[in-house]
C-alpha cells in the first residue's frame, strides 16, 4: 500500500498569502502579509530557514546521475508527457542510461504511454525498485532499448482512483522518490511534471537543489498558440525566479497551426 511520509512542521508554498516575503525571509511569520495565513506560526518559528537534512540524503542517492532535466509545461495538453518519453527512448536508443520520473501525482500518464499499467514498485534493502520497459531493437545488431521508470501510477490499487492530496503530502511523495528510488548509475534522469508551477514544481527545484550541476536544467514544452505561449512565459519567469537554468524550449504540434 502507499504510505507517505510527512512533516508536521512542512510550511505548504501552496496556501501561502498572495503577498509573501517568503519563509527564508528575516520578516518571515511576523510581517503584515502574514497575518491570517496558515503557514505563519511555522515560518515564524523560523522553520522556513532551517536546512531540511534530507537534502544531503538525496545528494548521496542521486550522486550516480550524470544529468537531471525537468520537463516543464506552463499549459496542459500540449504533449510534455509524450515528448518527455519520447525524448527517454530516444536518449535510451544511443545507449544511454536513462530514467523517467513521473511526478505528476493526480495525473501520472506515464505508465500509460509506457504500456506499464498494472505494474508494480518492488522494495528491498536498499530502496524503492524502478519498474523497466524495453524495447526490442530494430535489427540482430540493434540492441534493446531500456527505461527505468517510476511513478505513483504504479502504487494505486485502482487506475481509475482520483488522488486528492493537498501540497505537504505531494511534497511527502516527492521526496520519496528522490530519497527512496535506488536509481544506480543514470547519464540522464528525465523528470515528467505536471502544469503549472505549484507545489511539485516547488518541492523538486527546493530538493534538487544541492543536486544540480552545469548540465541539469528544464526544457519547457509549448504549442504555437498564444494561450499557450502565454503560460511558458510564466514558466520561464518560475526558472529565473528559482535559479533554474533552461535548456531549451520546444514548441510541439508547430505543423498543425492554421
Amino acid at each position: 500500500s502507499l504510505q507517505v511520509i510527512m512533516d508536521d512542521s512542512e510550511i505548504d508554498a501552496g496556501k501561502a498569502n498572495e503577498e509573501c516575503v517568503g519563509p527564508s525571509s528575516d520578516k518571515a511569520g511576523k510581517a503584515s502579509t502574514c497575518d491570517g495565513c496558515p503557514n505563519q506560526k511555522q515560518c515564524a518559528a523560523g522553520e522556513g530557514r532551517k536546512e531540511d537534512p534530507d537534502l544531503d540524503v538525496i545528494r548521496q542517492r542521486l550522486g550516480g546521475i550524470s544529468r537531471k532535466v525537468l520537463v516543464l509545461s506552463g499549459k496542459g495538453g500540449v504533449g510534455k508527457s509524450t515528448m518527455c518519453a519520447q525524448l527517454a527512448f530516444a536518449l535510451a536508443a544511443q545507449g544511454l542510461r536513462v530514467g523517467l520520473l513521473d511526478v505528476d501525482i493526480c495525473g501520472p500518464s506515464i505508465p500509460h504511454m509506457l504500456g506499464l499499467r498494472g505494474e508494480t514498485v518492488h522494495q528491498s534493502a536498499t530502496g524503492w525498485s524502478p519498474v523497466f520497459v524495453t524495447d526490442p531493437g530494430d535489427g540482430e545488431d540493434d540492441r534493446d532499448i531500456e527505461l527505468g521508470v517510476m511513478s505513483i501510477g504504479f502504487m494505486l490499487p485502482n487506475d481509475d482512483d482520483a488522488v486528492i492530496w493537498r501540497g505537504p503530502r505531494k511534497n511527502g511523495l516527492i521526496k520519496q522518490f528522490l530519497t527512496d528510488v535506488e536509481w544506480g548509475e543514470l547519464d540522464f534522469l528525465l523528470v515528467d511534471t505536471p502544469p503549472g508551477t505549484s507545489d511539485e514544481h516547488i518541492s523538486l527545484v527546493q530538493y534538487l537543489s544541492k543536486t544540480f550541476g552545469p548540465s541539469d536544467g528544464a526544457l519547457i514544452v509549448s504549442t504555437p498558440q498564444e494561450v499557450s505561449l502565454l503560460d511558458v512565459r510564466k514558466e520561464l519567469s518560475f526558472c529565473a525566479k528559482t535559479k533554474l537554468r533552461v535548456l531549451g524550449v520546444v514548441e510541439n504540434m508547430a505543423g498543425l497551426l492554421t
